[in-house]
């Protein structure tokens, strides 16, 4: 059974149609997510990712197709058992950060024990400074606490690392890890492949409002790619050189030519015979942004 066949997860999504006007944004989108899984939705600027995550928050209704919590249609115990980061939120003016968390902790009937919001977000060091006065890593931590704040099910995370450095990226990592370690269940928007491929036990990867590839990273990669990429960063300004080359996927960078091949063998063997210099060559498996591009011709930030 595929997932797309599935009817026992915490989240099931049959169907739903989303148009505005003429343009229909969403279509005949279905999905399961299981219980204490963490379900990646992936898709150019435009694709409908955000109109279905935000059909599946409430925050729109569909058109037309069923969205079940619990194999029930979504009512009260749904919006007291999810909880959402959004990708822009605007924190209250004058208060700490603990007292943020106490304000929005005190919104659910359903709570997470404060010591063990604060604890599992690292907020220790910053619960007395002012909301305006904290770091943009700091403030991904803090929505993030205030979405968990009633100790949700389901949790949706829209792009929650978008413009922090890698330390902080990794901060909000861990969280996620520990939360899958609750059995919580995790939707996430991302733009970075390399959180995907981390953090998501199943992606679907969305273009022109519809599905076009869904599954684990690992089977999605099996089915449609093989091979490895070259990665030449002294190539640049031998090119010219490499015009006719044999292997068709040839990515120009700023400061490096990528080679995609099935042959890695040969490949370098025809890369030397054209005298390119090798220094610094760098050879990987492929990766989630290379079957990105793949199935949507695209990169992801496009």
């Amino acid at each position: 059974m595929t997932i797309f066949e599935a009817t026992q997860g915490i989240l099931n999504v049959k169907q739903i149609v989303k148009t505005f006007g003429h343009f229909k944004a969403v279509d005949h989108v279905s999905f399961s997510i299981e219980k204490g899984a963490c379900y990646g939705l992936l898709g150019p600027n435009g694709a409908g990712k955000t109109t279905t995550i935000e059909m599946v928050e409430g925050l729109l209704s569909q058109d037309s197709g069923d969205i079940l919590y619990k194999q029930e249609k979504r009512g009260r115990r749904f919006y007291e058992e999810v909880g959402i980061q959004f990708q822009n939120t605007e924190l209250p003016h004058y208060l700490t950060v603990r007292e943020t968390l106490i304000t929005f902790r005190n919104l659910y009937q359903r709570k997470m024990d404060l010591d063990e919001l604060i604890s599992l977000c690292k907020l220790e060091d910053i619960l007395h400074q002012d909301n305006r006065k904290i770091s943009g890593g700091q403030k991904q931590r803090l929505l993030l606490a205030m979405a968990i704040a009633n100790d949700p099910e389901l949790l949706f995370l829209d792009e929650p690392t978008t413009g922090l450095d890698p330390q902080a990226r990794r901060h909000l990592w861990d969280i996620v890890f520990q939360l899958k370690s609750k059995n919580k269940s995790i939707v996430l928007t991302t733009h970075y492949m390399d959180e995907a491929q981390i953090l998501c036990d199943t992606i679907a990867i969305m273009d022109h409002g519809m599905f076009i590839a869904e599954g684990s990273p690992h089977d999605l990669l099996e089915e449609h790619l093989s091979g490895a990429s070259l990665i030449l960063p002294s190539a640049v300004k031998d090119q010219a050189n490499l015009e006719g080359f044999p292997w068709p996927w040839f990515i120009v960078r700023e400061n490096n030519i990528e080679i995609q091949t099935q042959d890695v063998s040969s490949c370098l063997a025809e890369l030397m015979s054209r005298h390119i210099d090798l220094t610094g060559l760098i050879v990987r498996p492929r990766n989630l942004e290379d079957l990105y591009i793949k199935l949507t011709g695209q990169a992801l930030r496009n």
